[in-house]
C-alpha cells in the first residue's frame, strides 16, 4: 500500500525531526529531505501530498538565503512555508510553537485540509513498503550485511530475510571493539537459534592496529567505518555476486552527521566514513525511522523482545568509549567495567526501564592510593540516560546504593582504576557518547 507522504525539505531549521515525528503521530508518513532535492527525486520518495519548507536559523549559506528548486514550485503540491520568507506561497507561519498541541493543530489543517492526506501511516504498512523496495532494488541478486546484533541490524536481517530470503548474506565483524562476550552471543543468536547464514570474522588486531596512536573522535570513527568496508568487500570477493551492501542506517545517525543547512554533531561510521570508492550499492530500509519506530518494526517482523530492546551500540563501539588514542588496557577496563555495570543494572531490575547505559575511560590519570601507596590510575565514567528517539536524552535517576556496589565491584575488580565518576549531563547540551 502506497502511503501518503509529506516531504520536509530542510532550510535551516533545528526543528524538521520534532515536527517529522508529530507528522507521524498524527497517522501521516513524513520524510526529510535537503532543500535543494529535485522534482524528479521528490517524486521517488512517495506518493507525496504536501511540501513544507522548514526554514529557521541556519538558511543563510556562504552569506545568502538557501531556497528550493525553482520546478518544486510548479508541482501543483499544497506548500507551508515555515520561516522562509522568500517562498511563494500564500500558506507560511512565522515558526513553529513550542506546545506540540499548538504544532499539531497547525499540521492537522495542512495534512488533512490543504494535502487531502489520509492517516495510512504505520508499521505494518512501512514494512510492507519497504519490502516492496527491497525486492524492486535488489531482483535476485545478493545482499551482504553488516551485523552487529544491535537492534537496528538485527531488525534490517529480519525485513532482509523476509524481502529476499537466503540472498542475504550476514557478516559479523569482530573488530575488538565488542562488549564483553558478545562476538559469542551474536553467533548464538544468528547462526544457531535463527539460522541466518552468518559469517564470523575476527578482525580485531586489524582493527587495534590501524587505530593505534589515533586520538580524534572524528577520525577514529572514519578508520573503523572505512576498514569495516575493507572486510566486508573481502568478504564479498570470497562469496561471489555481491552487489550490495545493508545497513542499519537510522535517521538520528543522518540528522547528526549534518546537511547543508544543519551543523554535524559527528560523523556517523555508517554516514560520515564511507570511503569514496565503495564497491556496492547500500540498501538502508530504516534510514527514514527514529529509534522507537525501529524497535516497533522488530516487533512486527517476530524478533523477540529480549532483541529488540537491547542496548544501543555504537558502530564504533568500544573505540568510541575508550577516549583519545586507543590503548589495551583501558580498552580492557572499558570492557569489564561494562560488563561489572550491565551485571549490576540487570540484578537491581533496570534493564529496560533505563534506555542505555555504559562506560568510558578516558586517557588520563588521577592520583590515589593502592596498598599504602601512591597510585597513578584511570578513572571510569559511567554513563546512564533516558530517551525515546535519541535526539534528545535525560539522565537516569539511579539509587545511590546501587552506584555505591557498581563503584565497589568496579574499583575492587577492574585492573588499573582508581575512580569512578558518574556523568549527570543531558542532551543537549552533551551527546550521548563522549565521543
Amino acid at each position: 500500500m502506497k502511503q501518503d507522504t509529506i516531504v520536509i525539505l530542510d532550510l535551516g531549521s533545528h526543528e524538521s525531526a520534532r515536527i517529522a515525528r508529530l507528522i507521524r503521530k498524527l497517522g501521516v508518513y513524513s520524510e526529510i529531505h535537503p532543500h535543494d532535492i529535485t522534482a524528479e527525486q521528490l517524486k521517488n520518495s512517495g506518493n507525496v501530498k504536501g511540501i513544507i519548507l522548514n526554514g529557521g536559523e541556519n538558511r543563510i549559506v556562504d552569506g545568502a538565503a538557501v531556497d528550493v528548486r525553482e520546478e518544486l514550485y510548479g508541482l501543483g503540491l499544497p506548500i507551508l512555508s515555515v520561516d522562509h520568507p522568500s517562498a511563494r506561497t500564500e500558506n507560511r507561519i512565522a515558526g513553529w510553537p513550542e506546545s506540540d498541541l499548538e504544532a499539531e493543530t497547525i499540521l492537522r489543517g495542512f495534512l488533512f485540509k490543504d494535502c487531502a492526506a489520509e492517516p495510512n501511516w504505520n508499521t505494518k504498512n512501512f514494512l510492507a513498503d519497504q519490502i516492496e523496495l527491497i525486492r524492486r532494488q535488489v531482483g535476485d541478486r545478493k545482499v551482504l550485511l553488516a551485523l552487529s546484533g544491535g537492534v537496528d541490524s538485527s531488525v534490517v536481517a529480519a525485513l532482509l530475510i523476509k524481502a529476499i530470503g537466503d540472498q542475504l548474506t550476514c557478516v559479523h565483524v569482530n573488530h575488538g571493539l565488542l562488549r564483553k562476550g558478545e562476538p559469542e552471543q551474536v553467533v548464538e543468536v544468528f547462526r544457531n537459534q535463527l539460522g541466518a547464514n552468518l559469517v564470523y570474522v575476527d578482525a580485531s588486531e586489524r582493527f587495534l592496529n590501524k587505530l593505534a596512536g589515533v586520538a580524534d573522535p572524528e577520525q577514529k570513527r572514519k578508520i573503523i567505518g572505512a576498514e569495516f568496508i575493507r572486510v566486508f568487500e573481502e568478504e564479498a570477493r570470497k562469496l561471489e555476486g555481491i552487489d550490495f551492501l545493508a545497513q542499519g542506517t537510522i535517521y538520528p545517525d543522518i540528522i547528526e552527521s549534518g546537511t547543508k543547512t544543519a551543523k554535524a554533531v559527528k560523523a556517523h561510521h555508517n554516514v560520515g566514513g564511507l570511503p569514496d570508492d565503495l564497491k556496492f550499492e547500500l540498501v538502508e530500509p530504516l534510514k527514514q525511522l527514529f529509534k522507537d519506530e525501529v524497535r516497533a518494526c522488530g516487533l512486527e517482523l517476530g524478533l523477540p523482545e529480549s532483541m529488540v530492546y537491547r542496548q544501543p551500540f555504537p558502530g564504533p563501539g568500544l573505540g568510541v568509549r575508550c577516549l583519545g588514542a586507543i590503548t589495551r588496557d583501558r580498552l580492557e577496563a572499558v570492557r569489564e567495567s561494562d560488563a561489572i555495570l550491565r551485571e549490576e543494572f540487570q540484578a537491581a531490575g533496570l534493564e529496560g526501564k533505563v534506555w542505555q547505559y555504559f562506560t568510558a575511560v578516558p586517557d588520563f590519570k588521577s592520583v590515589g592510593v593502592r596498598d599504602n601507596a601512591r597510585c597513578f590510575e584511570y578513572p571510569v565514567i559511567i554513563r546512564a540516560v533516558n530517551t525515546v528517539d535519541a535526539m534528545t536524552a535525560e539522565v537516569a535517576l539511579i539509587d545511590w546504593p546501587i552506584l555505591q556496589k557498581i563503584t565497589a565491584r568496579i574499583l575492587k575488580e577492574v585492573k588499573g582504576v582508581n575512580r569512578v565518576c558518574f556523568d549527570l549531563s543531558p542532551k543537549p547540551p552533551a551527546t550521548i557518547e563522549w565521543e
